[in-house]
């Protein structure tokens, strides 16, 4: 009896299906109809998109929410475009598995229809890059890719399938003669902390007078916030969030301050500089941490490292005390911390308390200054009024360059308020402009009974607005909110401070009519020019269950993370 055959690209569908894949991003091309095709048959969700970088940012999105592989699917040429999604995935550690349906394998080095040697560009932007040379070895690379994807220090990974393997033939069972026989989803490796390490620096935090945790996306990954959030209230340890973060802790969590960045979070700068244990749980120290040097963390403070893999750990050498673990081992160890340190953590909160009401008061000295002389409405309150608007537990997005800094201090004024915002998702470590509206794509797939907000920059939404079609075409209604200053702001500002005549240069965009192009897609816009009018044309964009714009005339506000930077571009780098 002859044995049943498939096409490669037919086994490559299969063997996602069985590792738990369920989601496919891709625009489809010819290199990759065969594993299309096999999608289609094994019935897994493949989403179209407008753009290959499109497709790569939304499997990002997908994989960050769910916190488990996708796959976005290119074609040899669609993989030059999916190059900027691989950068944003790989600084958030997000498990994306990027397949490339890639030139002929028979002629590879003789100028084939399409070629490029796609795993050498790939390799430097992912943990993993290699290519395919055999069909009966699909389901291995697979599996190989899926483990260098979630084990250890998370992120994405590239595979190339060269078009005549994805088209040729190959017994159904290919490659089931070696083990592992079954090639479902495994749960990653944790790692224990050594007894000995462990019990040293709990015994240097119970011996602190000031700790305080630096939370970073290893927590997120490992799934442990729960366990971060019982150790800062049952221990009145302060817990603040690397910049660029994946939200970690609810703002009902009471330990949860804010953003680690002396700049977006001012109160973070006297905590740091006063704490005499700073422990650090799955996070970098990187340029965001100054390496973990001065002035950001003070020389005689104790720096203490813990992360969930040798490849974090890597970059964290420099710390006095470092601890392979799992986030959560280590956390739930802190739990056994016979002490607690109240008037320390009374001193961060009075601290917040203080930095939201100045917000508060300077908003409104503002907002009447605002009114009286008939001009644009600042940033930061676009931000804080379009939070207060929202329902607990709605998605927020947001994206640019000063959008995102004015709104990552409006989401800390908005929660110091009680408002409990379900997730929040923005650009990464990177800076990526235009990842916004399809990781708002992405939210309300997750979340369609909840609202999503995309507040984006005109700059940012100019990047990546194309994608937005995949909202209308999955009919995923969400309202975008663009802040709109007439040009790269953030850019404008940092030009006036650095060239010699004050001005700024070519950074400026025509009056762009954002809500009319989503009028003429089949979606809802209004233009908003003042305050008052923001909040009732928030309602009518939410209510009328269509994809959305509101064109927010905002004037241009320079960030205090902006000023910071360039009052030293004469001096330094911009780290």
């Amino acid at each position: 009896m002859q044995k049943a055959k498939l096409r490669g690209g037919a086994l490559l569908a299969q063997s996602f299906k069985e590792k738990g894949v369920d989601h496919v991003f891709t625009l489809a091309g010819g290199f990759c109809n065969p594993a299309l095709e096999g999608f289609m048959e094994c019935q897994m969700p493949v989403m179209n998109t407008p753009h290959e970088q499109i497709a790569g940012h939304l499997a990002d999105g997908h994989a960050r929410i769910h916190r488990k592989p996708t796959v976005c699917l290119v074609g040899p040429e669609g993989f030059t475009n999916a190059v900027p999604a691989m950068l944003e995935a790989m600084g958030e550690r997000s498990p994306v598995i990027f397949v490339t349906g890639s030139s002929t394998l028979k002629r590879q080095g003789a100028g084939g229809f399409k070629e490029i040697d796609d795993v050498a560009i790939a390799k430097p932007l992912v943990k993993y890059s290699v290519q395919i040379t055999d069909g009966e070895r699909i389901g291995e690379f697979v599996e190989r890719a899926w483990q260098a994807a979630t084990s250890g220090y998370p992120g994405p990974v590239h595979l190339s399938l060269p078009v005549d393997i994805m088209f040729s033939s190959f017994e159904a069972d290919a490659g089931r003669n070696e083990r592992p026989w079954i090639r479902h989803e495994v749960a990653p490796q944790r790692a224990w902390p050594e007894p000995a390490r462990l019990s040293k620096i709990l015994k240097i935090i119970e011996n602190s007078e000031r700790p305080l945790i630096i939370a970073g996306h290893g927590v997120w990954w490992s799934r442990s916030e729960k366990s971060l959030a019982d150790v800062g209230e049952k221990l009145l340890i302060p817990i603040f969030n690397v910049p660029y973060h994946t939200k970690l802790l609810g703002e009902d969590c009471t330990a949860n301050m804010g953003l680690a960045d002396f700049h977006q979070y001012h109160p973070s700068k006297a905590a740091i500089h006063e704490a005499d244990t700073i422990i650090m749980v799955g996070g970098r120290l990187d340029n965001q941490m100054n390496f973990g040097n001065p002035p950001f963390i003070p020389k005689n403070t104790k720096l203490i490292c813990i992360n969930g893999s040798s490849e974090e750990l890597e970059y964290n050498f420099s710390a006095d005390e470092i601890l392979l673990s799992h986030p959560a081992a280590f956390l739930d160890a802190m739990k056994s911390i016979s002490r607690s340190w109240k008037n320390w953590f009374e001193i961060q909160i009075d601290r917040r308390k203080k930095w939201v009401e100045d917000w508060e008061k300077h908003l409104m000295e503002e907002a009447s200054e605002d009114a009286k002389s008939k001009r644009k409405m600042h940033p930061l309150q676009l931000g804080v009024d379009i939070i207060s608007e929202m329902n607990n537990d709605d998605w927020l997005v947001f994206d640019g360059g000063n959008t995102h800094f004015w709104n990552e201090i409006a989401v800390n004024i908005s929660g110091w308020r009680g408002k409990k915002l379900g997730g929040i998702m923005h650009p990464g470590n990177y800076s990526l402009l235009g990842v916004g509206i399809s990781f708002g794509v992405s939210a309300k797939a997750a979340h369609p009974d909840k609202n999503v907000v995309v507040i984006s920059g005109d700059g940012a939404f100019l990047s990546g607005g194309l994608s937005v079609e995949s909202a209308f075409q999955e009919g995923l209604p969400i309202v975008v909110v663009i802040d709109n200053n007439g040009g790269l702001d953030c850019i404008s500002q940092q030009q006036e401070r650095l060239f010699s005549n004050g001005k700024h240069y070519a950074t400026d965009f025509r009056d762009i009519p954002f809500h009319t192009m989503f009028e003429g897609l089949g979606g809802y816009g209004e233009l908003v020019t003042s305050r008052d009018e923001l909040k009732p044309a928030l309602a009518r964009a939410i209510n009328s269950g269509k994809t959305a714009c509101l064109n927010v005339k905002c004037r241009g506000v320079i960030s205090p993370i902006v000023a910071a930077t360039s009052d030293k571009r004469d001096k330094a780098s911009i780290e």
